[in-house]
């Protein structure tokens, strides 16, 4: 069975038992882009219904509608939405034309159309409750759309700034847990001097740190909204006190410290907040993405290449080679950086497009930056749990590599002189002797300052501070 339903450019059937309406409906047909629906996005879903809570809340308040049976049921369908209810009615494309009024309009429908069936009216009865003119009262996508975005990506990015810590926090554990294990440092990938696996980790955790304070600090700039600007930022059929209300609701549904922009028109077309949280998105997928490089080389092997640690076996890596295992998890943390690198190029494109007083362009960034926080979220928590925690260290490996390095010689510098230091570090490159063994038998030193000045104390630099 369908109901009927028109809008100015004509009359529809829409299926009755749909949340959704006409507008919708033409969404639909208009943007068969990607297949993805707009209900994958949970947290934009969520957060619509959060502004329009808020929305319809503040009207109340300024007396621009009455707190009657409507308002009740308005209000109890933006709360089902913002619990999970209905998100499958929430049907338009991830990629879609208007800069993201379909997507507010597909808001619009489901809530007034779940409201009048609260009250016990048939959905599609607009006379009663209207998309537009009652739950879009005082707004407009321009100030809707962009505030959602906005609390749905703070969301988002409190799971990966948690994520971020535990992964910093493995690599700490692993940096205390090898703190002892003295190895041979590499500069363009050529023997350099000695230091521990465990400072080897320690960058890690502290380079992973680092990237969670720049996640959070980019958080802070998504704290600032233009809900009350309507159409372009001047406030049009917004009355007077309604954009200090909304957001003190929204401020009160989400739990969120929000601030509205001192420029209203300023602020609904720039979008340069979201292209900052990109590029600081690319920054974590770059930097957790060379960690990935490292410990694939590091484990490289296992019999011909570094083999200096072992990565944890999850799963057999070959259909043909017997008992072969991948660094598949690294590899997957690889390809999701991959992603990211280029979904930061389509905000940026997106961004730069925009036009005068809108960017028409959010739903494509929004979606990119999504798909950004998410994969890189699970990444990030699969990289720690299903490696990070199981590496193990190849130790009497090391000390071999590191005994038999050349960089040792370095480390003598200051007791034998830098030009014999060369001549032992020459004579065991053609000898394929070690560096003590040749220093002992030339008399340059005994075997116990050997011992002292080779001590791995002594070669990492450690001091109580940094063991």
């Amino acid at each position: 069975m369908n109901r009927s339903e028109h809008d100015h450019l004509g009359e529809r059937s829409v299926p009755a038992q749909a949340y959704w309406g006409i507008h919708t409906l033409r969404a639909v047909e208009n943007f068969p882009v990607t297949g993805v629906p707009i209900s994958t996005h949970a947290l934009l879903i969520r957060a619509l219904a959060a502004v329009k809570l808020a929305a319809v809340r503040a009207n109340v308040e300024l007396g621009l509608l009455e707190p009657d049976s409507r308002y009740s049921a308005v209000q109890q369908a933006c709360v089902e939405i913002m619990e999970g209810a209905l998100h499958d009615q929430f049907v338009v494309d991830v990629i879609q034309g208007g800069a993201g009024t379909s997507t507010n309009m597909n808001a619009n429908e489901v809530i007034a159309n779940r409201a009048l069936e609260l009250l016990g009216e048939p959905k599609g009865q607009y006379s009663i409750i209207s998309p537009n003119d009652y739950v879009n009262l005082s707004q407009s996508t321009n100030d809707v759309y962009p505030t959602a975005i906005r609390i749905a990506t703070i969301q988002a990015i409190q799971a990966l700034s948690i994520e971020l810590s535990c992964l910093s926090e493995r690599f700490a554990n692993k940096s205390v847990e090898f703190r002892s294990i003295v190895k041979i440092g590499r500069t363009q990938l050529q023997d350099a001097v000695p230091m521990t696996l465990g400072q080897e980790f320690r960058t890690y955790a502290v380079m992973i740190s680092e990237d969670k304070d720049r996640i959070d600090e980019a958080s802070l700039l998504l704290h600032e909204i233009n809900l009350g600007a309507t159409a372009i930022g001047t406030g049009l059929n917004a009355t007077p006190g309604y954009t200090a209300a909304s957001r003190q609701h929204l401020e009160h549904v989400t739990g969120l410290p929000l601030r509205t922009s001192v420029d209203l028109v300023e602020a609904t077309q720039d979008v340069g907040a979201f292209v900052h949280l990109s590029g600081v998105l690319k920054r974590v997928a770059v930097k957790i993405s060379k960690i990935c490089n490292d410990l694939r080389l590091l484990s490289s092997g296992p019999r011909s290449g570094f083999n200096e640690i072992n990565l944890p076996p999850v799963q057999s890596g070959s259909s043909i080679m017997p008992g072969k295992v991948n660094p598949v998890i690294p590899e997957v943390v690889n390809q999701v950086a991959y992603e990211v690198i280029g979904n930061d190029v389509t905000i940026t494109m997106a961004a730069e497009a925009g036009q005068l007083q809108l960017n028409a362009f959010e739903p494509v960034i929004v979606h990119s930056l999504d798909k950004s926080i998410a994969h890189l979220t699970a990444a990030v928590k699969t990289l720690g749990e299903r490696c990070v925690v199981g590496i193990t260290a190849n130790e009497q490996h090391l000390r071999t590599l590191t005994e038999n390095s050349v960089g040792l010689a370095t480390a003598l510098n200051p007791h034998i002189g830098y030009a014999a230091a060369s001549k032992i570090a020459q004579e065991a490159l053609q000898s394929g002797r070690g560096i003590a063994e040749l220093v002992i038998e030339r008399k340059l030193l005994t075997a116990e300052q050997i011992a002292q000045y080779l001590s791995p104390e002594r070669l990492a630099n450690l001091t109580a501070d940094t063991a």
